[in-house]
């Protein structure tokens, strides 16, 4: 028996595209650990609907999707198209689990939360003709003894990030935008250390990301990891939060461990607005002393804020701009409140009747698509574009990538791929 497991597209968002070299950033994890979880008996094949396109007129038994919200009109319309054929359908990920009964309306069944403890029983219920609506597992997996992503059937050439991991799953924190706590659940999971060694050993490159929310969510657990990271010589990045600038032994295993970057999540200059998404432990007014040590430690920052927060007028962009000039802040990723279904966010914003827009296309965080309340639509969208072309000016990617000689090609190349972005967006006054 076949199954096609198919990643959809987005052709709106400036996030996960292919570029003209064919490159489409970091290897996800969901569909090669979806074919790792398939009994042997199945042949499986994952194609990526951004870069081939979809035949459905293919030989295949059962289809599988997932995608972000973003991507789900593309999911719903290979799902569509591939029942007309008679072929069954299965959907899953973070905005399906949200949203399952809409989802429905589009698949044979879903998946509600993680795959893993429903995966074998919706295969074997198929192959009897038995396919239930719904599966959604009693309780979260154990991380122990997990399967390892099929990434031999993935195509490694186009992704300029291809060996991937998971070390634990979560966060420990509960901010009101993020969907993480919505589909993994409030509890922080964590995977046996030697199991990840493994897994980082398998890989035939020195270099990988781990997929982790937030890597140093558990700083003993971390600083276990990373300890044992220092005899590989590798080189790595990962997301993780600020609270990791107020322990020295922590930032220093991380470099130590090959930790060359940190994708960390400020969202806002205002304490208010952290306090009101239930950030409150990011403290706004400690963010330029926390930089400074964690650059002293080594590691380069991606820096991630989010615009049209209530506490937010159309001051926000010049004053985050300065901010991060002023901070040399590596590199910073901006993005615009958008509600993802199962969220706070999307739950007070649906209650106050602010959600003006519910094309799921639109929700790739670069399109304002709710009512803000301290500026218009329009300024919100403009700043948006206004800043992220800013920041990227040849001249100012020179002064933040100039802070340090070590890291600089790193700083550089990694400035000139927003950069790139930054040119696709209009060119506000």
């Amino acid at each position: 028996m076949k199954l096609l497991l198919i990643l959809p597209k987005n052709e709106r968002s400036y996030w996960g595209q292919v570029s003209k070299s064919g490159k489409a950033g970091f290897a996800r994890l969901n569909l090669p650990t979806l074919a790792a979880l398939t009994p042997k008996e199945w042949e499986v094949e994952i194609l990526d609907a951004r870069v081939t396109s979809v035949d459905y007129n293919a030989r295949v038994d059962l289809v599988g999707i997932t995608g972000f919200t973003a991507e789900i009109p593309s999911a719903y319309h290979i799902a569509d198209n591939f029942r007309k054929k008679g072929v069954k359908v299965v959907l899953g990920g973070v905005h399906v689990s949200a949203l399952p009964d809409e989802a429905l309306q589009h698949a044979d069944a879903v998946v509600i939360g993680e795959a893993e403890l429903v995966w074998h029983k919706l295969l074997e219920d198929f192959k009897r003709s038995g396919l239930k609506q719904k599966y959604k597992a009693d309780n979260l997996c154990d991380m122990e003894n997990m399967v390892t992503p099929r990434r031999d059937i993935l195509n490694r050439k186009m992704y300029s990030g291809f060996n991937t991991l998971q070390a634990t799953r979560g966060c420990p924190f509960n901010c009101d935008y993020c969907a993480v706590t919505a589909f993994f659940g409030h509890e922080f999971r964590v995977r046996p250390i030697d199991e990840v060694i493994a897994e980082i050993k398998g890989f035939d490159t020195k270099e990988f990301f781990f997929m982790d929310d937030n890597i140093v969510g558990r700083p003993k657990y971390a600083k276990e990891l990373f300890q044992r990271l220092i005899p590989l010589k590798v080189i790595w990045g990962s997301q993780a939060s600020i609270t990791m600038a107020k322990d020295p032994e922590l930032l220093r295993l991380y470099a130590e461990s090959g930790g060359k970057y940190a994708f960390i999540g400020f969202e806002s200059l205002s304490q208010k607005n952290l306090e009101k998404l239930r950030k409150g432990w990011n403290s706004a007014e400690n963010y330029k002393e926390a930089i400074k040590k964690i650059h002293d430690a080594g590691i380069n920052i991606i820096g991630s804020f989010v615009f049209g927060l209530d506490e937010d007028d159309k001051t926000v962009f010049k004053n985050t701009f300065e901010f991060i000039m002023d901070t040399n802040m590596d590199v910073a990723q901006f993005h615009i409140l958008t509600p993802l279904p199962g969220t706070v966010t999307y739950s007070v914003l649906e209650k106050e009747g602010r959600i003006i827009d519910r094309d799921w296309a639109k929700y790739h965080t670069g399109e304002v698509v709710f009512q803000p309340k301290g500026m218009t639509i329009n300024e919100l969208q403009n700043g948006y574009y206004w800043i992220f072309r800013n920041t990227y000016t040849i001249k100012n990617i020179l002064k933040r990538s100039l802070r340090s000689p070590k890291g600089i090609a790193y700083r550089i190349a990694a400035n000139l791929s927003y950069r790139k972005k930054a040119l696709k967006m209009p060119d506000v006054a």
